[in-house]
């Protein structure tokens, strides 16, 4: 069930015919001028435009593909397997990548570190309740455990976003669309 604004989750919906746009928990439309909002008080804002999602599971990746979306992430590439996602960061450039730990028959942390020697922020997706049995250089990565949900994945996405200074606050409710 998509969340409304009669208090299930945190997006709100307008109830006005022409206003069909998503809006996020501070009232201002998803996507509009393509950042997410740290805060609802014009902090600053991060500005996403490339994601690298690393999932083996199809309708996982789909998911967190639209959600990422949803919050105003510009373009997301999906790759079901280590080549794929190595490939990927020889070909292109990415704000950050969202990696499952578990990938059927290795795991993703060797990924991880050279994502890390390329200067590329990533966090972990994973059915792992924490990250005590991961390696010790990578234990402080963030962590999204799965089910997740559109709130989930936004402070997810929150702590692993580049910020940006804010010269001029996007005002609530004003869009590019």
């Amino acid at each position: 069930m998509r969340s409304s604004q009669y208090g299930w989750g945190n997006a709100i919906h307008s109830t006005r015919a022409d206003d069909w746009r998503r809006r996020d928990r501070c009232g201002n439309v998803y996507g509009a001028r393509r950042r997410l909002a740290r805060g609802c008080g014009g902090g600053a804002d991060m500005t996403v435009q490339r994601v690298l999602i690393l999932e083996d599971n199809l309708i996982i990746a789909m998911e967190a593909e639209e959600i990422l979306r949803l919050i105003g992430v510009k373009e997301v590439e999906i790759a079901s397997n280590l080549e794929q996602a190595v490939n990927a960061i020889h070909t292109e450039s990415y704000d950050f990548a969202v990696l499952d730990v578990n990938l059927g028959e290795s795991m993703s942390f060797g990924f991880a570190r050279l994502l890390r020697e390329r200067g590329i922020a990533f966090g972990f997706v994973s059915g792992y309740p924490d990250t005590l049995d991961f390696p010790p250089d990578l234990r402080h990565v963030p962590l999204l455990n799965k089910p997740f949900d559109e709130a989930a994945m936004w402070a997810f996405v929150d702590r692993l976003a580049p910020a940006e200074p804010s010269s001029s606050p996007l005002p609530s409710g004003s869009s590019d669309m």
